[in-house]
């Protein structure tokens, strides 16, 4: 019998390698359902095949798990089989991640964790010692139990410097690294955790590095999150162009190897021919031999293993995966794609601010690109209900729209990354166009980041809070200031972030000061004064800049001129120095202009009106422009520069036609009134156990505090000090470890 069954694995084999996978499992079940008993260990190794095919070709958890109960039962009996009980405790604990069984998944592990102690032999007991810690801090971080998880890692940390690997060192001090930033309890621990990676990376020899491609993204994407939260952008941007070169790299290698195996395939096609002549066999195998060596050569990080350590493999090639760690362990952090477009993201984040809107666009479009692809690939498509604007990116429409309560369990948390991602990018879309002044096209991207929380609101649950900021900022850009402050104050209710709590109401304050009465002033006052009491609180400087901005502006429509100039001059200074916002400087730039213009500090005003002027054109700012020329104006008529007056009563009369054309636009469109209405979004939860699966993704998994900049316009030059500063908060959803 052992015969027949080396002949079913053979046969399952070669279906698995022509990806005829339901061939391969019909072959393997043959030996488990056969009448006549195999030995023992012929079905264990059988039903872990089988199991194996499914996780990784399929969301057929259920039955891979019947398959693992069943091996593990047979297991019992014999008392060997180290190897084969570890990839049956293994595989258990992914079924039961997949399921949100986590309790079981908990003890599955700690009985792998207690076996690879007592019965494990040197080097692959540790190694899977080092793959149930891992498993086991992803399954507490999912419970919140940050300290837990920490110490599982630790333990996995120690095992993998008592065997002198310093890759898996790395692999396991990142890991750390990644829930200090998850948790942020004090800087100086994350500090420590960054330290801590940077000398273990540089301890790896660096022709080993270049094989860690995996652990390279990971560590430099983690390193890169924590930079943006103290706002070192000098280094970040370093860092940000590392990445994009390595990005761009493994994207030639893997074209490169799309197109040897688009010859190879050609090439056994001809070769497959029965009339070929020997001397152009012989010319074309040799041909062949030496593509397959290329192709090797190019594939050289690995080898397949029936192991898919980490959740969300499924349907994709080890040329696909970014690996970080070695078998057992293998896996990755997050899908190679969903790591491009993250990169993609983070060249936006850096860009915008800069006034790089062709860059930023050109990004937004490959990253929506690239998830859209694999949306289509867990049946989640673009379709909605009723009538839609078709965005430029947006692929021919599905009428049939999966839901969130349709997604199988195994496709929830991947669902998430990718719908996580998508959001972001709309969410910087948004910021683009109404920094742009193109509020049309802002609407439509607003619109279709509500449509999608509206499917899958358990998934993106954090998004409710930036798609309320958002329609915040759409508001007063187009002049409805009392909606704008409405939508702010929901936002800030909606988490439990005290630096977006602190954002929105620093919004809503400059949306008050903006509306001019005094009971509106009074409401930013109450909402201004306790930020600036915990204005040192906060990591970084993002705040701090934005609060100084508003107190300003409120002290300036105060008639407190002098102790507006020194709020607003500190906070220039420390926005140029920190944060680099082209548009937040512009908008400092054009208020103290205005107060020296009310100072008659006109030399002055000049200057710096001047220069006001001329970031706002570079970032095709149209309100800021008015508002800039407005004062230009009144400097004119102060110096009696008559000609240049009505050159520059000229040029300002064309912009405010500009915009006001535009404001018209946006007024009329059919989307305008649901986005500014006092009204929050309703939407339909998931039963319970599914919003506990849900949650369990990268929807809640960390508070970046990752910089935006959405420029907020004033619709019109009379009340052009009611422009807002373009600094909001990008939540970036991370999957947990």
């Amino acid at each position: 019998m052992e015969a027949v069954a080396e002949g079913l694995w053979t046969l399952a084999e070669h279906h698995e390698q022509r990806k005829e996978i339901g061939k391969a499992v019909k072959c393997l079940e043959a030996i488990c359902q056969s009448p006549v008993s195999f030995l023992p260990i012929v079905e264990i190794k059988t039903r872990l095949r089988i199991a194996t095919l499914l996780l990784k070709h399929s969301h057929n958890v259920n039955h891979a798990k019947a398959h693992l109960e069943r091996s593990q039962l047979l297991l019992k009996s014999i008392p060997s089989c180290f190897e084969l009980k570890c990839r049956a405790y293994s595989l258990l604990s992914q079924c039961y991640h997949l399921v949100g069984a986590i309790p079981s998944q908990k003890q599955m592990l700690n009985k792998g964790l207690e076996l690879s102690t007592f019965s494990g032999d040197g080097f692959a007991g540790r190694l899977w010692s080092c793959n149930f810690n891992s498993q086991l801090a992803n399954a507490l971080i999912i419970e919140g139990d940050y300290h837990g998880s920490i110490s599982a890692l630790d333990r996995g940390f120690t095992c993998a410097a008592e065997m002198f690997y310093s890759e898996l060192q790395m692999f396991f001090a990142t890991s750390i690294l990644h829930v200090r930033v998850m948790q942020w309890d004090t800087t100086s621990l994350v500090e420590e955790s960054v330290n801590r990676c940077n000398v273990i990376w540089e301890s790896i020899e660096p022709d080993k590095r270049q094989h860690c491609l995996g652990l390279l993204f990971y560590h430099e994407l983690l390193q890169l999150f924590y930079l943006l939260r103290i706002c070192d952008y000098k280094t970040a941007a370093q860092r940000i162009d590392k990445l994009d070169a390595v990005m761009k790299s493994d994207l030639q290698r893997m074209q490169h190897i799309q197109d040897i195996t688009t010859e190879l395939d050609a090439l056994n096609q001809s070769l497959s021919r029965s009339d070929l002549n020997y001397r152009d066999r012989s010319a074309l195998a040799e041909k062949q031999a030496k593509l397959e060596e290329r192709l090797t050569n190019y594939n050289s990080t690995g080898k397949a293993t029936l192991e898919p350590a980490y959740f969300g493999n499924v349907k994709r090639a080890l040329a696909d995966k970014l690996e970080l760690a070695p078998s057992p362990i293998d896996g990755e952090w997050l899908p190679k794609g969903a790591v491009y477009a993250l990169v993609d993201l983070m060249v936006v984040v850096f860009s915008r601010p800069k006034g790089l809107f062709k860059e930023c666009q050109k990004r937004i479009q490959s990253g929506l690109q690239i998830i859209q692809e694999e949306l289509v690939q867990l049946g989640i498509t673009e379709g909605v209900k009723g009538k839609i604007s078709r965005l430029p990116y947006m692929s021919e429409l599905y009428m049939e729209t999966m839901k969130e309560v349709e997604l199988q369990h195994s496709a929830i948390w991947m669902a998430g990354v990718y719908l996580m991602l998508l959001m972001q990018f709309l969410e910087n879309k948004v910021a683009v166009d109404l920094t742009r002044t193109e509020f049309v096209e802002a609407q439509e991207a607003l619109v279709e980041m509500r449509n999608w929380f509206i499917r899958f609101p358990t998934i993106l649950q954090a998004c409710e809070c930036t798609i309320e900021i958002l329609r915040g900022q759409y508001a007063h850009s187009v002049g409805c200031y009392d909606e704008a402050a409405f939508h702010f104050l929901e936002a800030s209710k909606l988490t439990q972030s005290k630096s977006t709590q602190a954002m929105s109401h620093i919004y809503a304050s400059v949306s008050y000061i903006c509306i001019g009465d005094a009971e509106s002033s009074a409401k930013a006052v109450d909402l201004i004064g306790p930020v600036l009491g915990v204005i040192d609180s906060f990591v970084g400087m993002r705040e701090k800049t934005s609060a100084l901005y508003t107190y300003g502006f409120l002290l300036m429509r105060q008639q407190n001129l002098q102790e507006a100039r020194v709020r607003l001059a500190s906070g220039l200074q420390t926005t140029h120095t920190y944060l680099g916002n082209l548009q937040l400087v512009s908008q400092y730039l054009t208020v103290l202009g205005n107060l020296a213009l009310a100072l008659h500090d006109t030399g002055q005003a000049r200057e710096i009106l001047r220069s006001a002027l001329t970031l706002a054109k570079k970032l095709y700012d149209i309100p800021t422009q008015n508002w800039v020329l407005s004062n230009l104006t009144t400097l004119y008529q102060q110096s009696g520069e008559k000609g240049n007056e009505m050159e520059n009563l000229e040029y300002q009369r064309r912009k405010v036609e500009d915009l006001q054309q535009r404001l018209a636009v946006a007024h009329s469109s059919i989307h305008h009134n649901d986005l500014i209405d006092k009204v929050k979004l309703q939407v339909q939860q998931l039963n319970e156990l599914d919003m506990k699966r849900a949650m369990a993704g990268p929807s809640k998994s960390v508070d970046l505090d990752i910089p935006e900049s959405v420029g907020l316009l004033t619709p019109q030059p009379v009340r052009s000090s009611a422009r807002l500063m373009d600094v909001d908060i990008g939540r970036l959803g991370k999957r947990r470890l």
